[in-house]
């Protein structure tokens, strides 16, 4: 009996021991769950948190990619001229002649077009109204006016896009007279400092290209630097080739205007030159705008300048782009139409401008490297 009791109880110390050691493990383990969901919380705020500066960083720097964005684009352009120069001369003499060049150009333009310009938009800002009554006063619009009587008043619409565009607000929208000037001496110091990026860009592209090739394991390094000299030559002569087709429609454009006489020939043909820097979608915008400006002549001067564009799209599409881009990479067009409506809804006419040599670039890599490694699998 003693002997039953004594085994009957045994267990009980044993048990009574081990409880408490399995509660301290289970709250431990709890404490210890709870200290890495506060870490995990902790670093994803300041993950959070980081990325946020970073991003405001970039905001407040847009300015500045901008500039090397553009002076990089311009050197690329550049670079395949230098190339050729350099086999005749130093590298350093080619450089300072071509930048030369384009210092020389550029000033001629400031000094000859700009003002021009300048001036034909503040008649155009100043006589617009008389645009406008002018344009009531035709015998085309009165008889339309009378056709279309019950169902819309034309001379409402005039009246209230008159007033939409009176030169008060016009100012108004551009931010006043002092933010107009801000404007202009801004776009003074950006061009200064493309100027001088692109010098050090063209200086520096070799070296450059060199440091990042360093980053490339040795055994990759040899493949990786004839893909990027394709995209870079590519790049190169894309933009060539882009700059040189946006001439040409300016060229033509400022004939043509001035033959048929329409109003501010100059600063349309400098709307033609510079939307046709973006491809396909900124021939049809130059062309859109300057028709519905050529209506301010007359009608049959808004359709000639239909008809012309017209034409000289088909031209440009089939005779002097094949001609121009042939030795650039082939983009095809739906991915044309889409890199630019995408780049210039990101980042306005730069990004469109930035999106078709991006758009070649993945192309060549494509080519070159992901085909490869799926034929070889």
């Amino acid at each position: 009996m003693r002997f039953r009791r004594s085994h009957s109880h045994a267990p009980v110390p044993s048990q009574a021991k081990v409880a408490p050691e399995v509660t301290v493990a289970r709250e431990g383990s709890e404490s210890f769950a709870q200290i890495n969901a506060f870490k995990i919380g902790l670093l994803g705020a300041l993950g959070v948190l980081v990325a946020l500066v970073i991003g405001g960083l970039i905001t407040q720097l847009g300015t500045v990619l901008i500039y090397v964005g553009v002076a990089l684009f311009i050197a690329l352009g550049l670079d395949p001229l230098v190339s050729k120069l350099s086999k005749r001369m130093p590298r350093g003499a080619a450089i300072g002649l071509v930048f030369g060049l384009v210092v020389v150009v550029l000033a001629g333009l400031l000094l000859t077009i700009i003002p021009i310009i300048v001036q034909q938009t503040t008649n155009l800002v100043n006589n617009f109204p008389g645009y406008i009554t002018a344009l009531q006063g035709q015998q085309w619009v009165k008889d339309l006016e009378q056709q279309l009587t019950g169902v819309v008043s034309v001379d409402d619409i005039i009246k209230n896009v008159q007033s939409f565009l009176s030169p008060d607000k016009l100012l108004g929208i551009g931010g006043g007279l002092l933010a107009v000037g801000a404007g202009v001496a801004s776009g003074l110091t950006g061009t200064v400092i493309v100027l001088i990026l692109t010098l050090y860009f063209l200086a520096s592209l070799r070296s450059m290209k060199r440091v990042v090739y360093r980053f490339v394991p040795a055994t990759n390094r040899a493949k990786f630097a004839e893909i990027t000299e394709q995209i870079t030559q590519a790049v190169g002569r894309y933009v060539v080739g882009q700059i040189s087709l946006a001439l040409v429609n300016g060229i033509l454009s400022f004939i043509f205007l001035t033959i048929i006489q329409a109003p501010l020939p100059v600063l349309l043909a400098f709307i033609a030159f510079l939307l046709s820097l973006v491809p396909l979608v900124g021939t049809v915008t130059g062309s859109a705008i300057i028709v519905l400006i050529s209506f301010f002549a007359s009608p049959l001067t808004a359709l000639v300048a239909a008809i012309y564009y017209l034409v000289y799209m088909q031209v440009e599409a089939y005779i002097l782009s094949p001609r121009i881009m042939n030795r650039a990479v082939s983009v095809p067009g739906a991915v044309v139409v889409i890199g630019a409506v995408a780049g210039g809804t990101i980042g306005g006419v730069l990004g469109a401008l930035v999106a078709i040599p991006i758009a070649a670039s993945v192309i060549i890599i494509v080519e070159k490297v992901v085909f490869p490694q799926q034929d070889a699998k």
